[in-house]
């Protein structure tokens, strides 16, 4: 069994690949890489899309210079239905579209579109970074021991504004609901850092690990 976190210059990726190790450890879910190899990213059962920063940067990173990278991606998760987990403007990417400094195509594997947060209270600071509360929306697998209340961290200015709710399987609330994770078919995508975000986040990785779609 083999977790590939795919390194196309868009993150650092340390915290992640260490969480996503010892998670794999501890469920016996085999190995776990980090890659920018697109046979690496074509062998892989479970793969994973890290991002920070903005969304067209991420984007151009994946589409255009790591173009063979994406091609097996693709491959992957929509040919093969191999299961997806898309991290912070790694989710947002699953988007139709993002609204980050212009109108940015995603890869439409999520009906939603990704917009400047702003929150109903003027107090409230963008972005919105630290701890939250999730309200888990929806049951799924990979939210196995995950319920209302938990608490997950966030870093990020622009969230995915959901057209099918049914896709929105958590949310938190920053002055107005923020959709915080996502999920369509093999692919599930979080706003928030689960390898940043102690049990929570951990229970999250480890579900992923077993998730069988």
């Amino acid at each position: 069994m083999l977790t590939v976190l795919i390194d196309y210059d868009s993150g650092n990726l340390h915290s992640a690949e260490k969480a996503f190790q010892r998670m794999a450890r501890e469920t016996g879910a085999g190995e776990v890489i980090v890659s920018s190899r697109p046979e690496d990213v074509a062998r892989a059962d479970r793969i994973v899309l890290p991002g920070d920063g903005a969304f067209p940067a991420c984007r151009a990173a994946l589409l255009q210079d790591h173009a063979a990278l994406y091609a097996a991606l693709v491959e992957a998760v929509e040919t093969r239905a191999r299961p997806f987990l898309g991290i912070c403007v790694g989710m947002q990417l699953m988007a139709r579209r993002g609204h980050e400094y212009a109108a940015t195509e995603g890869l439409n594997w999520v009906d939603g579109e990704v917009r400047a947060i702003a929150p109903s209270d003027p107090a409230l600071k963008v972005p919105h970074m630290g701890w939250n509360d999730l309200v888990v929306d929806r049951p799924h697998p990979v939210l196995a021991g995950i319920e209302t209340g938990e608490h997950a961290y966030f870093v990020h200015s622009y969230q995915m504004e959901m057209d099918d709710p049914a896709q929105r399987l958590a949310h938190c609330d920053y002055g107005g609901p923020i959709t915080a994770i996502v999920g369509q078919d093999n692919r599930i995508g979080t706003q928030f850092h689960p390898e940043k975000s102690q049990a929570a986040g951990l229970r999250l990785i480890a579900n992923f690990l077993r998730w069988a779609p």
